[in-house]
Formats: structure tokens, C-alpha cells, sequence
């Protein structure tokens, strides 16, 4: 609400100013002031405007002023030293925070500004090589709490899962379970240098002599086919089921090998041949993405004939574009970071604007278990499973702890503390606040309290600094959301929870809710059921349980 009227004032303010021919593109903080003899919040708005405007601080402050009063908001609005401007807002607009919560209760601050639009979010895509590992965890989680986010918003969203099912590192994955099948029959088949040598290959292995028994010790041509079709389809059960535990459920599983079956690959490149786009150099068709932004020309088709995995990813992105998606938002590994300049350059030459595709580069991830960093190497079988990262701290955990550095941090995964059950372990934190209140709520049903009647109390009663807090922080919500909507970065989501648990559990240790005053316990109970519903709304969003008893 604040940044809103601030926006508006400034825009007032430059318009009759007229230095400034694009307002749109200035920025500005809303911060609680370390102390409420300060105000409620304030802003540095002047002070970075008066850099543009070429005013002081304190001149550009004095003209905002008249535009902020009259939005009526504010008790009064003081100039700070150094322009900075304090609110101290009206009791009245706390009071519209707390009824606002509980009488929108799961819809507040989700607004339906996707009206149906169809947004495709496709993220972990793992090579059905081997077991999703805990890289790809991180991945999953950041898809799936962003999908979460947009259909709140009201758009549809479809979640996919790309299936690398087609290439090299395919015939490698085939090739080493067939070594593994020949060795359960007594022979002498070694796997192959650029193979995979995990006892997850073995097990496959087991899988398919259980089935087709020896069938396939001679490596034909349809022998090897059997062994890619089947490993994969065993390896894409097991990411489902790996996920499913982690709660994420895809909507589409599209795989790369339906492109090139239907063609798909050979047409974009036609598109891309129309367009005047494509030369030949060296015996390979090239792409010319410099004329789109590109560092480089990049090869389509190599000199043996096969398509690179550009040409691919090209046709995939053409394919999701004529499924009618509005917007498109890839996740990818930091493996991928190179691989952005080219894919967007695509995207132009396609000619689909630059807004339908936002791709998404997370950081590595570490673990580290009692101060140790362990070591992981997917191809050589030693790593550590997303299964057993599960199994060892629990869904809730693992999600939450994935999400406690931005995308572009590398992250350090601290399975210690992640199992902890104490308020140091930030999603014990922040699920003990939502338990806390829970057992306040029973407590006041346990001495015949109807919670239903509350939201009629007096809530001017609650103006203790502790209480005020309590209910600014909430009132932030909707401003979190939409922030967390423009910029892509779930870890906000975490970083408010945890400061409005903060606040709450601050709260909690100074003051009694249930009183003997009837009418301040009522108005605290409001307060409770409004900051109990946030927190719910936050830990649905991160796919986290919102547990009424630990």
C-alpha cells in the first residue's frame, strides 16, 4: 500500500518537476525504523530522487510532502535528517490489516492478475542417467514454489519435465547397463570409459534380466534400443517417485526424442533457413545468433550430420511456444549459465519477444554434515540422492533449507541442523510459530471462548509496539507477493516467514494473549487467527506443512 502512494507521489512531484522523462525506472526503500519514536516506516525516495532532480534531499523531501499527506494514510509524516521521510500511520489502517487477513483469509495478498493466462514453468529436466541427486533438489523446489506462487496469482500453470532421452550420454547410459546385464550372465563385459558406473546401473540391469531374461546379451542394434527405451522409462519412474516424496507432481513429461520422431528439429531449422539465418561452414549449418545478441555463431547441425542439443532445445521452445503458452519460465543448474546468450538469441530469431522467456540459473549446492563438506561425483556412483537427503531430514526441511540463499548464491545445505528440532533450525522456527498459535487457540476454546465472535472486538486496543509490529509485518504480505512475482526469487517467501515468526515468537514472550480483560484477549486473538492464516499462506507457497501440533 505504502509504495503504491509513493509511486503516485513521486510521479506527481517529477511530472511538475519535468526532469525525470521516464519516472517508471526509480527506485526507492520502505524500512521499519529501528525505533517507533521514528515512525512506522520510512523511505529514502527523497533522497535518491534529489540526485536526479539536481535538489537537496530535504527540498525534494518538503515537495513529496503535500502529495503524501493527502492519501490520508498517515497520523503525520516527518522529515528526517538527510531527507528521510517517517510515516506514523493512522491506528485505523493497522486495524484494516488484521480484518483484512481474516476476512480474505486464504486469498489475502493474491490478487488475480493472471486472468487464466497459461504459463509453462519447466524445470529439474535431470538425464534419465542416473538417480536426481541433491543439485537437482534445489532445482525442483524453486519450480515448484514458483508454480505454486502463479496459480495463486490466478494463472494456469503447467509444470514439465523435459526427458533428455536422445543424444550421446543416452547411448553411454545404455551401453553401461548392457555391461552390467552381460556380467549378471558371467561375462567378460567391461563398461565403457565415458559410461556410468553406479549400483543404480547394476540394479537396472537386475530389472531388465528379471523381465526379458537373456534376450539381449547379443548387442544389436534392436537389443541396444531395448536397453536405451527401457533404462529410461525405469530411470523417469524413479524421478517421478523420487519427486512425488519431495511433493512436486509435473503436469507433462515431454520427451526430446517426440521432436526429432515428428520432425520437429528439422522444421525449426527450415524456419530459421527462411528467415535467412542459416550458412554452411565447414561441412556444418550454422546459426547466425550474433545478429541476435549472441557472442558467437553456433552450429545447428555438425559436420557428421546429427543436431546439436541447441538445435533440439530450439525446436522445444518452438513446440511450447504453438502450445499456446503466454509465458514460458526455464530453471536451470549453473552448469547451464554459458548456455543462456544463445538460447535467448534463438528466442528472437524466432521472433516470440523477449519478455515470453525468463530462464532462471540457480548455484551449486553443498552438503554439510557436522562442519564437513561432502563430496559427490554423479558419473563415478558417489553421490548423495535426493531420496536420501528425504530420508535423512524430511521434506518440510529439505524444501525450506533449499530456499535459504537467493538463486544466484551458491547454497550450503546443512543437514546438522536441518534435523534439529530447536529454533535455530529455521523451518522448526517458523512451523513452531504456527503451532504456538494453534495452542493458543485451544486454549481459548478450553475456557469457552467462541473464535468466532472475536473479530468483532475493539482492536484501537492494540497498540502495544510488540502488537504493531506484529500487524505491519503482515500488512507486508501482499507487497512480498508481488515482489516475489516480478523478480522470480522464492527466497523471499523464506526471509518474510522467518521475520514474521520472529516477530510473532517476540511477541509471544512479552505478552499474555488470553487475559483478564475480555476485550484486549479478543482483539489479541484476532490478531493470532489474522497471523496464523499469513503464515499458512506462506508455508502453502513453499509446500511446507503447517503442523497444529509439534
Amino acid at each position: 500500500m505504502l509504495i503504491g502512494i509513493l509511486k503516485k507521489a513521486v510521479k506527481e512531484a517529477i511530472k511538475r518537476w519535468g526532469k525525470i522523462p521516464h519516472w517508471e525506472v526509480f527506485s526507492f526503500d520502505i524500512t521499519v525504523p529501528p525505533s517507533e519514536k521514528l515512525g512506522d516506516y520510512a523511505t529514502n525516495a527523497a533522497l535518491l530522487l534529489a540526485k536526479e532532480v539536481g535538489e537537496t534531499p530535504q527540498k525534494v523531501a518538503e515537495e513529496l510532502l503535500p502529495y503524501l499527506e493527502q492519501e490520508g494514510i498517515a497520523e503525520r509524516i516527518e522529515i528526517a535528517r538527510g531527507g528521510f521521510i517517517n510515516f506514523f500511520l493512522k491506528q485505523e489502517i493497522l486495524e484494516k490489516v488484521i480484518r483484512a487477513v481474516n476476512s480474505q483469509g486464504d486469498e489475502y495478498g493474491f490478487p488475480n492478475i493472471g486472468g487464466g493466462k497459461r504459463v509453462q514453468i519447466e524445470f529439474v529436466s535431470a538425464n534419465p542417467t542416473g538417480p536426481l541427486s541433491v543439485a537437482h533438489g534445489r532445482g525442483a523446489v524453486i519450480g515448484d514454489v514458483l508454480a505454486n506462487l502463479f496459480s495463486r496469482l490466478g494463472y494456469e500453470v503447467s509444470r514439465e519435465y523435459y526427458i533428455n532421452d536422445y543424444g550421446s550420454q543416452i547411448d553411454a547410459f545404455a551401453k553401461s547397463i548392457y555391461a552390467r546385464y552381460a556380467q549378471l550372465w558371467g561375462k567378460d563385459v567391461p563398461i565403457p570409459e565415458d559410461g556410468y558406473k553406479g549400483d543404480y546401473v547394476k540394479d537396472l540391469a537386475v530389472r531388465i534380466r528379471e523381465e526379458l531374461g537373456d534376450k539381449l546379451l547379443d548387442l544389436s542394434e534392436e537389443n541396444l534400443r531395448v536397453f536405451k527405451e527401457r533404462g529410461v522409462e525405469l530411470m523417469v519412474d524413479s524421478h517421478k517417485r523420487t519427486l512425488e516424496r519431495f511433493g512436486v507432481k509435473f503436469d507433462n513429461w515431454f520427451k526430446e526424442s517426440s521432436l526429432h520422431k515428428a520432425s520437429q528439429v528439422q522444421k525449426t531449422l527450415e524456419v530459421l533457413r527462411d528467415k535467412g539465418l542459416i550458412f554452411e561452414m565447414d561441412g556444418a549449418l550454422w546459426f547466425r545468433s550474433t545478429l541476435f545478441g549472441d557472442d558467437k555463431d553456433r552450429v545447428l547441425v555438425r559436420s557428421d550430420g546429427t543436431f546439436t542439443y541447441f538445435a533440439a532445445d530450439l525446436a522445444y521452445h518452438r513446440d511450447k511456444f504453438e502450445r499456446g503458452f503466454a509465458r514460458v519460465i526455464d530453471i536451470w543448474g549453473p552448469d547451464h549459465y554459458g548456455y543462456v546468450g544463445r538460447m535467448m538469441a534463438g528466442i528472437r530469431a524466432l521472433g516470440y519477444g523477449e519478455e515470453w522467456l525468463r530462464i532462471l540459473i540457480f548455484q551449486v549446492v553443498r552438503l554439510v554434515r557436522e562442519g564437513e563438506l561432502i563430496m559427490m561425483s554423479k558419473r563415478e556412483g558417489e553421490f548423495v540422492t535426493l531420496d536420501e537427503l528425504v530420508d535423512e531430514v524430511g521434506k518440510d526441511a529439505a524444501r525450506f533449507f533449499y530456499l535459504l540463499r537467493t538463486l544466484d548464491s551458491p547454497l550450503d545445505f546443512d543437514m546438522t541442523l536441518a534435523v534439529k528440532q530447536a529454533p535455530e533450525n529455521p523451518v522448526y522456527y517458523v512451523q513452531y510459530a504456527h503451532t504456538r498459535i494453534h495452542s493458543i487457540l485451544r486454549e481459548a476454546e478450553k475456557r469457552g471462548i467462541e473464535l468466532e465472535n472475536v473479530f468483532s472486538a475493539n482492536l484501537e486496543l492494540l497498540k502495544e509496539e510488540k502488537e504493531k509490529a506484529l500487524i505491519k509485518k503482515l500488512g507486508e504480505f501482499p507487497t512480498l507477493v508481488g515482489i516475489t512475482h516480478s523478480s522470480l526469487e522464492p527466497y523471499n517467501i523464506v526471509r518474510y516467514s522467518l521475520e514474521l515468526a520472529k516477530i510473532f515468537h517476540n511477541f509471544y514472550e512479552m505478552h499474555r494473549v488470553i487475559t483478564d480483560d475480555e476485550e484486549l484477549t479478543n482483539a489479541r486473538l484476532q490478531l493470532m487467527m489474522a497471523t496464523i492464516r499469513v503464515l499458512r499462506n506462506c508455508l502453502s507457497l513453499l509446500g511446507v506443512e503447517a503442523p497444529e501440533k509439534m
